[in-house]
């Protein structure tokens, strides 16, 4: 794309009146810059008073600053994170100070924390705490009119923070307090540092609430915008020096920030270093036995979650039963992977999420080995989640994410590097160990994300479509990589997946949803060719007819009839699986076998590998989609539109009994 930009010339009717307002905002400034003394700057502003000012107001402002961080970073991540009564009610209180007169400000906190007000008489009794008049009383007023700015940036930046690295970083075992200082601050630094920067230059430029509520007492409260206010009546010089000063502080700190209120990590540039190309996966002969085995050295007596040694031997067997949205029990053995599929809305991401214990939608009671973890919080369950984009924490390396599970379950750094070098070396991005989430390309990510998952030695793998973001090509590696480890995972891995290629070579059973309920329950095998679902058929590229069995066919659901070669009990409902290789496709009625023709014009040509897929739509039968070479399709001079007839023989129509 250009990086040259089409320029639109603004209406007079909208320009005029914007530059009026820029005139407006501008023209104040200038006049400190004209009446400001410079030949006499540095003798106002070194002047004892001011220098007095100056020590205080930094004193002030440093202390209202920590307070503000002290109680606003909590608050703001209340109002981001934590669904509750009266939210609307809490984020008003903070905006308050912002839209309230300061000398307001100032009356409301000499009746809250005054002599004679509602908690400062229990302040003076208890404590000997006086805080009008008093320095102290000087930051409370600045922190009670600044920190709305702290909390304003910070719960915007929190917002913005997908839920899905804290989620993950407490499913890799980290406890909230860890997940809020490791993963949430980091993340939201820009946001923090932001907000602090404005909180601070608010809170060195607070007048009203300060002189209202402390007083204006030289080296006591006397603060800078009070030592203009004075100046003002015997040094009107003077004042406008300071003024400027205070005025450079303000627009340094404006200019630093360049309007970025909120950000993450995510939004910085990535380091200079370029993104690694991908390299070929690795074939299973060529992956080492070596470090398979210094890969977990002492899992054998690695604690679980309780702290204790596992009592299972590293195998873990799954029973779930499931409330709520989702209506099941699912049973599996070590080692068994199951891949969950089912149509948008069958409840799949809410079956993992309850697993997880990280959803009120629905509620898993949960046997992991020998122990039972519904009670557990999920930092606490050894239930792993890899989500679709991986969610690598981006202001870590590739190695310190691979070891933050087992730096959060308090194995020794030295130890947790060890291991989670060698969980890198296993899926072949041991030499990305020291690159940054941004510069992996997809597939890379993919396989740090796994390595973390598996380093953290879970008992429940779950995978959110883990290769859905991926193109073919790397996809096709990915999937070769996750299909060798998790053949040595001792617990029970779910995939959720669309991908049939995915459910069919990496789980030993499909779980099919629908309506958060069990459909089907299968093998692939049996899954493939007996598929109970339209939507898992369709998923498999088989065209599938719901209906009823009524005199030797198939009254469909739809409209039309199909003639099928095995009877069914009349009323049965069933599902015609219909191969999309079996469908004849014909400029002509046909003759001859067939009893299931139908008129139909062609809505849409897709290429399928070295074949095309054509779709049919017809007034008598439902869509149909039919296999056909290239060549076939030239030959009958196929395209968008064109008139065609469809036919079937009803020996080669799948029946399934639903």
């Amino acid at each position: 794309m250009s990086r040259f930009r089409t320029r639109t010339r603004p209406p007079v009717a909208l320009a005029l009146p914007a530059l009026l307002a820029v005139a407006f905002l501008l023209l104040p400034l200038i006049g400190i810059l004209t009446r400001t003394q410079w030949s006499e700057l540095g003798e106002h502003l070194t002047s004892p008073g001011v220098v007095e000012a100056l020590r205080l107001s930094a004193v002030v402002s440093l202390w209202a600053l920590g307070l503000s961080l002290v109680l606003g970073v909590p608050l703001a991540w209340l109002l981001a994170r934590v669904p509750f009564k009266g939210k609307a009610l809490v984020r008003s209180l903070v905006l308050l100070p912002m839209v309230l007169p300061p000398t307001v400000g100032g009356v409301a906190l000499l009746l809250g924390f005054g002599r004679r007000g509602l908690l400062g008489p229990w302040l003076e009794g208890t404590f000997g705490i006086t805080l009008p008049f008093h320095t102290s009383g000087a930051v409370v007023a600045a922190t009670f009119v600044a920190m709305p700015f702290l909390v304003i940036s910070l719960e915007g930046a929190l917002g913005g923070l997908k839920q899905s690295y804290e989620e993950t970083a407490a499913s890799l075992g980290a406890s909230p307090v860890r997940v809020f200082f490791t993963v949430t601050l980091p993340m939201v630094a820009p946001g923090l540092i932001a907000g602090a920067a404005l909180t601070w230059a608010r809170a060195l430029g607070e007048f009203g609430a300060t002189i209202t509520f402390a007083g204006n007492l030289p080296g006591t409260t006397q603060t800078l915008p009070l030592q203009v206010y004075l100046l003002l009546q015997d040094q009107p010089e003077a004042a406008t020096s300071v003024s400027l000063l205070l005025l450079a502080v303000a627009m340094g700190v404006l200019i630093a920030l360049r309007g970025r209120w909120t950000g993450t990590p995510a939004d910085r540039k990535a380091a200079e270093l370029p993104p690694v190309a991908e390299e070929p996966a690795p074939t299973a002969a060529a992956e080492p036995a070596a470090p398979a085995k210094l890969a977990e050295p002492a899992e054998p007596t690695a604690p679980d979650a309780s702290g204790a040694a596992p009592r299972d031997g590293g195998r873990w067997p799954l029973h779930a039963t499931v409330t709520g949205f989702n209506r099941l029990t699912l049973d599996a053995e070590p080692g068994t992977t199951i891949a969950v599929v089912g149509e948008n809305g069958a409840g799949k991401t809410t079956l993992l999420r309850a697993l997880l214990g990280l959803t009120p939608r629905a509620h898993a009671e949960l046997r992991l080995g020998d122990t039972d973890v519904t009670a557990l919080p999920p930092h606490k369950r050894q239930v792993a989640w890899v989500p679709q984009d991986g969610a690598l924490f981006p202001h870590l390396s590739a190695l310190a994410n691979t070891a933050y599970g087992l730096r959060a379950r308090r194995v020794p750094r030295a130890e947790a590097r060890a291991r989670a070098q060698a969980w890198l070396d296993r899926l072949g991005v041991g030499h990305l160990a020291h690159r940054k989430p941004a510069q992996l390309s997809g597939g890379q990510a993919q396989r740090v994300a796994l390595a973390r998952a598996l380093a953290a030695r879970p008992r429940l793998l779950l995978l959110d479509e883990p290769l859905a973001a991926l193109d073919q090509t790397t996809r096709a590696r990915v999937r070769h990589t996750l299909r060798t480890h998790l053949a040595e995972f001792g617990g029970v891995c779910l995939i959720v997946t669309h991908d049939p290629v995915e459910a069919v070579s990496l789980a030993d059973r499909v779980l099919v949803l629908a309506d958060g309920q069990t459909l089907q329950d299968a093998p692939p095998v049996e899954v493939t060719r007996h598929p109970r679902s339209p939507w898992v058929a369709r998923m498999l590229g088989r065209n599938a007819w719901q209906g009823t069995a009524s005199e030797g066919g198939l009254a469909l659901a739809a409209g039309g009839r199909l003639v099928l070669a095995e009877e069914l009990p009349d009323g049965v409902p069933a599902l015609a699986i219909i191969a999309p290789e079996a469908v004849s496709v014909h400029r002509e009625r046909p003759a001859g076998s067939p009893r299931n023709v139908w008129p139909g014009t062609v809505r849409e040509i897709t290429a399928l590998g070295s074949r095309l897929r054509v779709l049919i739509g017809s007034a008598e039968a439902p869509d149909l989609v039919a296999e056909i070479t290239p060549d076939a399709a030239a030959e009958l001079g196929l395209a968008d539109g064109v008139r065609v007839w469809t036919s079937m023989k009803a020996t080669e129509i799948t029946l399934v009994r639903l």
